[in-house]
């Protein structure tokens, strides 16, 4: 077990371990550390605590120190500056003529690079600008093409729940989702209800993903057949997956049919794997490609 704290340098983004090396550093301290990027200026958001040496990204790097008043205000200056670098930028992409839509800017905290993330359709060929921005910035530049999803996450809004957006406040990674998880769940497979601001499937069809795998376990499919507990047999017509309740069409003693609803511990049936297939039509198919070509956050260095 190793001693270590988790440190973000951006809202909801990736934790970091790092070495508390000595300090007496807890949750909601400022620390100064070095990463692949360089020196710079983190939140502590977990405090110490013992890991296991497997999960930890080797070699573990030492706090530099903890922040200082002095490294406080050298951080709101930078900020600062980010907005002034953003204005440059965009006067320099609209310059060189370059079909790309800059997202945000960044200064290391020791200002010895300038990131820009952007977004663009295709490659874009941007020597020229970097060229162009370091003669001004006097400085290393990065320019970082991110997708859709980094761009939501770095932008934030509100989703169709009324709410900010997960990625935006709380979500650190983007955990895999498909097509799959809204029919599981039984929602319209219609691609304007099951994707978010970014045009992508919803992250959240992943959080109760789970739970209705295993509901969804335990009830039977609508059209088998089963055997209820006064002895009648039917079909099942559907079922509510939260409720555990399943409404079976039975056929009564006279041969007529009626619709009731069972508890489904009150139901004999043969379990059987689910039905996986899925007919798309083409807008969920082209969705589902763009989730499948979807690779890992740009934001956070490794």
């Amino acid at each position: 077990m190793i001693n270590v704290i988790g440190v973000r340098f951006r809202r909801a983004g990736k934790i970091y371990f790092f070495d508390p090396a000595g300090y007496d550093i807890v949750q909601g301290d400022k620390v100064i550390v070095e990463t692949a990027r360089g020196v710079e200026y983190g939140h502590v958001v977990l405090g110490p605590r013992d890991v296991e040496e497997d999960k930890i990204i080797q070699p573990l790097k030492p706090v530099i120190r903890a922040a200082t008043l002095e490294d406080d205000e050298i951080e709101s200056r930078n900020k600062i500056k980010e907005k002034e670098a953003f204005g440059i930028c965009l006067e320099k992409i609209k310059k060189h003529g370059l079909e790309m839509k800059l997202i945000d800017s960044e200064y290391t905290f020791d200002n010895n690079k300038v990131l820009f993330y952007f977004t663009a359709d295709g490659r874009i060929d941007f020597r020229e600008l970097v060229k162009d921005l370091a003669s001004v910035f006097k400085t290393r530049i990065e320019l970082r093409q991110i997708g859709v999803r980094d761009e939501t996450k770095i932008v934030g809004g509100i989703g169709i729940c009324g709410r900010p957006l997960c990625c935006h406040t709380h979500l650190a990674d983007f955990a895999p989702v498909s097509i799959k998880m809204a029919k599981e769940q039984n929602l319209s497979l219609n691609p304007t209800k099951i994707s978010g601001v970014c045009g992508r499937l919803m992250c959240c069809l992943k959080n109760e993903e789970e739970a209705y795998e295993e509901l969804n376990s335990k009830l039977p499919n609508p059209g088998d057949t089963v055997t209820t507990v006064d002895g009648l047999k039917g079909e099942v017509q559907s079922v509510s997956v939260l409720k555990q309740i399943v409404r079976v069409v039975v056929t009564l003693e006279n041969d007529e049919k009626e619709a009731r609803d069972y508890k489904v511990e009150e139901l004999r049936f043969k379990p059987k794997k689910r039905k996986e297939k899925i007919t798309l039509d083409e807008e969920l198919r082209a969705l589902e490609l763009l989730e499948q070509k979807e690779t890992k956050s740009k934001l956070d260095d490794e």
